[in-house]
């Protein structure tokens, strides 16, 4: 009996490991947007080029899900150079020496409507680590002859002063809230090691 009860537990530990899935976000067809109001009247427009991300899922719903992504702050681009220039400064994010932010999740849960979750975790800006809740819409998964594809949409907003990126503090002329709108697209882990195999 002792050796059954063993047998049915490395089963169910054998079952629910084999049933989770490694997915590699796609950069290709990602984009990590931000935007922040100018002078109380306007909006500027950003996104971050450089980024690495992983998901892993256990079936097709998200609840068991967890995430993590690195963000190259150097690869900041608001379609200005001077701007961004002074974003990677010392006044802002000081990318010499905070080169990256980073986001590690903590919990999913399903808020009961469709496709939608709320993404807990921390994220870490310039050194100060904070806990958010992303705004999750889950796109779903495709799976087609080259192998299955996840999309989701992530929402959340920020107040940059709490990351200490406290240049123009009365927020006259840039504003404390930050949004961030996280469109992204991955692979599943196995498909791109078949890709970099063929390659």
């Amino acid at each position: 009996m002792k050796h059954f009860i063993t047998f049915i537990a490395i089963a169910f530990f054998s079952v629910s490991t084999f049933a989770q899935t490694p997915w590699k976000v796609d950069s290709y067809h990602s984009s990590l947007n931000f935007n922040i109001s100018h002078s109380g009247i306007s909006i500027v427009n950003g996104k971050f080029l450089d980024y690495t991300g992983s998901l892993t899922t256990n079936g097709e719903a998200l609840n068991t899900a967890s995430f993590d992504f690195t963000v190259q702050i150097e690869s900041i681009n608001t379609n200005v150079e001077n701007r961004d220039n002074h974003l990677r400064s010392a006044d802002f994010f000081d990318a010499e020496t905070y080169p990256e932010m980073t986001f590690q999740s903590s919990k999913i849960l399903a808020t009961g409507k469709p496709d939608s979750y709320l993404l807990y975790g921390k994220l870490t800006i310039k050194g100060v680590t904070k806990d958010v809740v992303f705004d999750v819409h889950y796109g779903g998964i495709a799976k087609s002859e080259q192998g299955e594809k996840l999309g989701m949409k992530a929402e959340t907003t920020i107040n940059r002063f709490d990351y200490n990126i406290n240049y123009d503090p009365a927020a006259a002329g840039i504003g404390k809230e930050v949004n961030m709108r996280f469109l992204t697209f991955f692979y599943a882990f196995s498909l791109l090691c078949e890709h970099k195999l063929k390659a």
